[in-house]
């Protein structure tokens, strides 16, 4: 699901997790341990390490008794047939990448709507990824395609070599399912393409010294045309080194008309700058840092807001509100044409999705965690909503839109019950259920309820408690807390099979908290998710679980939490009780070496980066509140540090790709 130019044009570069690395941040890197050795990803201690980790987690697992049932229930659930196989509308039919025990790599393929319908489609394989990984001898993983519109006959393909970054590109025909003999064809290396048109591409990537950024992802783009040599593409925009990267990208309507073109320049991690490409030299947008350039319908060019924007006294724009300009007077002037209105979410709510289609924009809005569905025309001066009649109180997302008709396919999901996937024809307000997943674990003997919390400094904080129905409240049972609040990524209600079946259905219950993802737009997430407020996502954590023990609800103290990525050692030792566990990722404590660059939360090891106020050792400090049940780690022996100097980068490599 395409929800933004940005997306589009990345979709091979991950350097916006990063940002340009400050000189205090440089500076901690800098500082001596032994231990650093474990930050190197193929250093050989940091692997023994990991394995022999490994191993005591198995073998405490697999000494319980129940541990192969519930291993091959999950699987069965995982690889089961009759799961639903989520698609792509497209010219040609619906297209869909799948994995299972047979296609561990995958396979893209293709069926239509009407053998979709049926229990057991009929799919036609375009690309085998597994048997290309074999002929090529490589271990390829699938990255995605980009085709050109409208035809779509000639896609570039993206492979990675198992699983980095870097992909290579080739030009691709679904028709003939083949390779194309005199396509494009791009090395290895952290690089995003687009097509101006079916003998030009757009591309950044790795063109030799000093072309790319400090985290090592590209900041020059060329205009490379078929069968040119590399050397000899034309250079089209060059941004700074102490960017985070830059992408191009080719602005189309529905019909495949090109409107613009030009490059994002990523200054930060969630701000960035568009700049045009014009006759007369690039024309920087008016544009506030954290905006996406979002697609064009109706004649109008969209565009999302992620921050608050006062483009005048009496213009001013909320942060998760989306605009349009009219696109005839953004071209001919796009620094003085003046946007409109189309969305603005009230407090307790978030634009969570959109879609373009022939004639129509659809938004997913969650409102108090809760969505509904909407189709936004554009008439005589005004965009008019018009709810989609979904299933109320459930979680209602974008799976798919068509860009040739006003259809739409929608996921439906809540906790308890399967999830379904809708299909919606706007044009004539036909509603129907193509897919539902079979249910995995009886449902009707669970509840799913809403609850609120409030933290340390007043926020009040959404969460769900899926419970036996039977269960009394101050009654003891067992219970899973889960929770996150990074990346602007919500936990809205959702379906897990295997977590039913091996979780509730064992007479258990289960929570999930929103702690400042996106729930309720940037702003929500801006307020206490980052640096040096960091502390208040954690405060929010602490909040549910004692609102839980307020309510007397039917939970008991030995819980296990679980909060991937979000530090939950730093807090941890402001709640735990002797028989609470955790599963926690610990790669962040030293960011500033884990990675090419530090991690958007800060870095613990600098006070003004933390907040000053957090242990930089979790562990220990986890072990000093329960030191009779400290977490089972041991680090390696004492040795010199092993940090092993990076490969250089050389000059561009000529070679043929082997696929």
């Amino acid at each position: 699901m395409k929800h933004s130019l940005l997306a589009a044009v990345l979709l091979s570069l991950t350097c916006l997790s990063f940002t340009a690395v400050p000189q205090e941040w440089a500076a901690a890197a800098r500082v001596d341990d032994s231990f650093l050795c474990l930050e190197e990803i193929e250093e050989p201690r940091a692997l023994d390490l990991a394995r022999a980790e490994n191993d005591k987690t198995l073998g405490a697992l697999q000494s319980d008794p129940r541990n192969r049932r519930f291993y091959e229930e999950a699987i069965s659930i995982l690889q089961a047939k009759d799961r639903i196989s989520y698609v792509s509308l497209e010219r040609r039919g619906l297209s869909n990448f799948s994995q299972d025990e047979n296609h561990v790599r995958g396979i893209w393929r293709r069926t239509t709507l009407d053998s979709y319908r049926g229990q057991d489609p009929h799919w036609e394989t375009i690309l085998d990824i597994d048997a290309l990984a074999v002929a090529g001898k490589k271990s390829w993983v699938f990255k995605g395609t980009t085709c050109l519109p409208p035809q779509v006959r000639l896609c570039l393909v993206q492979f990675s070599d198992g699983g980095k970054d870097a992909v290579l590109v080739r030009e691709f025909d679904p028709d003939a399912n083949a390779f194309v003999t005199t396509g494009f064809a791009l090395l290895e290396g952290k690089q995003a393409v687009s097509w101006v048109d079916r003998h030009t591409v757009l591309t950044a990537r790795d063109w030799g010294e000093r072309t790319l950024t400090q985290v090592g992802c590209p900041f020059l783009l060329r205009e490379l045309k078929r069968a040119q040599p590399l050397v000899r593409a034309r250079e089209v925009f060059r941004g700074e080194p102490t960017d985070a990267v830059a992408a191009p990208f080719v602005l189309r309507d529905n019909e495949g008309k090109v409107h613009a073109a030009g490059a994002m320049r990523a200054i930060s991690f969630f701000g960035q700058e568009y700049v045009l490409f014009a006759p007369n030299g690039p024309i920087k947008l008016n544009l506030p840092k954290k905006a996406n350039i979002s697609g064009i319908v109706s004649g109008r060019l969209l565009v999302t807001l992620n921050e608050d924007w006062i483009l005048s006294g009496s213009t001013r724009f909320a942060a998760g509100s989306m605009i349009s300009y009219g696109l005839d007077k953004w071209k001919q002037d796009p620094l003085r044409a003046m946007p409109s209105l189309v969305f603005e979410p009230e407090p307790r709510q978030a634009l969570s999705g959109f879609a373009v289609t022939k004639n129509l924009l659809i938004l997913a809005i969650p409102d108090n965690v809760q969505s509904k569905a909407f189709t936004y025309r554009y008439d005589q001066g005004t965009w008019r909503a018009t709810p989609i009649p979904l299933p109320t109180n459930e979680n209602v997302s974008l799976s798919a839109a068509s860009e040739e008709t006003d259809v739409v396919l929608f996921t439906v999901s809540n906790y308890p019950g399967p999830t379904s996937l809708w299909y919606f024809d706007a044009a004539s307000e036909w509603l129907e259920i193509l897919r539902t997943t079979p249910p995995k674990f009886n449902a009707s003997r669970y509840v799913a309820e809403q609850f609120e919390a409030t933290s340390l400094e007043g926020t009040r904080i959404p969460y769900f408690l899926v419970r036996p129905k039977n269960a009394r409240f101050g009654a003891e049972i067992a219970a899973l807390l889960n929770g996150y609040g990074g990346f602007q990524a919500s936990l809205l209600p959702s379906y897990a099979g295997a977590v039913g079946r091996r979780w509730p259905e064992q007479g258990n219950a289960y929570v999930v908290a929103d702690l400042r993802g996106s729930e309720f737009g940037p702003r929500w997430h801006e307020q206490s998710a980052q640096a040096a407020t960091k502390q208040r996502t954690w405060d929010h954590f602490i909040a549910f679980a004692k609102d839980l023990i307020r309510r007397r609800s039917p939970l008991r103290a030995d819980w296990a939490w679980s909060a991937p990525a979000r530090k939950v050692c730093w807090w941890a030792p402001r709640l735990l009780s002797a028989g609470t566990s955790s599963t926690q990722r610990s790669c962040r404590w030293r960011c500033s070496t884990c990675f090419d660059s530090p991690s958007r939360d800060g870095d613990p090891a600098i006070a003004s980066s933390a907040d000053g106020s957090r242990p930089t050792r979790p562990i220990r400090s986890l072990s000093r509140a329960r030191p009779a049940q400290s977490p089972s780690f041991s680090p390696p022996p004492r040795t010199a540090a092993c940090i092993r100097p990076r490969p250089s980068r050389g000059s561009v490599r000529h070679e043929v790709l082997d696929l």
